[in-house]
């Protein structure tokens, strides 16, 4: 008498790719980990620069030298003010600059891209792990903003941390900050990468609320009303009410936003991700 057959259950094929599928994700993942520790030098000097000029020069040069916002008690409020400005710029930076730059290149001449499409995962999941890398580095570069912000004002600086709050927008605000990244990695190439810079990444900066909340600008009402496309406004705003005592825009009008930004820029980050590696 035989022993029957053992016969594989029909969903086994489809396990394995789906294990096989998250490995290789893991292994791009920590690639690019590897990549960024070997480009230190590199990475913390960009990262460094941008928000350690703005605080140096707004809440230490400006007091100096007697341009002080407000005077002594203005300058405060202003510095408190202006470090969530800053790390919201900070990490839309960031995303810009560790996602978008690189894919640039990747779909450049070269086409460097296919070494990662090869792996063995679904093509939208490469996308996913690009916005997934890049998040990573944006809250590697937003926990930098503090020790700049902590010795390097000349006045005080009045933080009032609400940790539920800072612990949902900084991880929204990345992820959106890297998806954006994406989408722009996938629509510019090295030849308008200026224009990038000129016509979409100033604007946004200057526009963004970094340095004045977002109510101030109730006496230009047309531009107060404006600024609302602006993903970076909500991103600064939402620090605000994480790190300040500063008057802020409501939390529910900064979540539902912020979320939908990110769900908006994945999506189509995805699409024209899969639309360039396609063609």
């Amino acid at each position: 008498m035989t022993a029957p057959a053992t016969t594989a259950p029909p969903d086994a094929p489809a396990t394995a790719r789906h294990v096989g599928s998250w490995v290789a994700f893991r292994a791009l993942l920590l690639r690019d980990g590897y990549v960024l520790r070997k480009n230190l030098r590199e990475f913390l000097p960009r990262t460094i620069l941008q928000p350690l000029l703005l605080v140096f020069v707004f809440t230490y040069v400006f007091p100096k030298i007697g341009q002080g916002i407000g005077g002594t008690a203005g300058a405060a409020d202003f510095s408190t003010m202006l470090v969530a400005g800053v790390l919201a710029s900070v990490i839309l930076f960031q995303g810009i600059q560790s996602v978008a730059l690189p894919m640039v290149q990747e779909f450049g001449f070269t086409r460097e891209i296919e070494d990662r499409v090869l792996a063995p995962l679904p093509l939208e999941l490469v996308g996913v792990e690009k916005i997934v890398a890049g998040a990573l580095q944006c809250l590697l570069s937003a926990l930098i903003v503090f020790p700049i912000a902590t010795f390097v004002p000349a006045t005080p600086v009045h933080l009032r941390l609400d940790w539920p709050v800072l612990l949902t927008i900084a991880p929204l605000a990345c992820v959106m900050s890297a998806a954006l990244g994406l989408l722009f990695g996938t629509l510019f190439d090295p030849r308008t990468v200026p224009l990038l810079f000129g016509i979409v990444v100033i604007p946004l900066t200057f526009l963004g609320c970094i340095y004045f909340p977002w109510a101030q600008l109730e006496s230009i009402r047309w531009l107060q009303v404006l600024v609302l496309v602006n993903p970076l406004v909500y991103m600064s705003e939402g620090f605000r009410a994480a790190l300040t005592p500063v008057p802020h825009m409501r939390l529910l009008a900064v979540y539902p936003v912020l979320l939908g930004f990110t769900v908006a820029f994945s999506a189509l980050g995805l699409r024209t991700f899969r639309n360039r590696v396609l063609s």
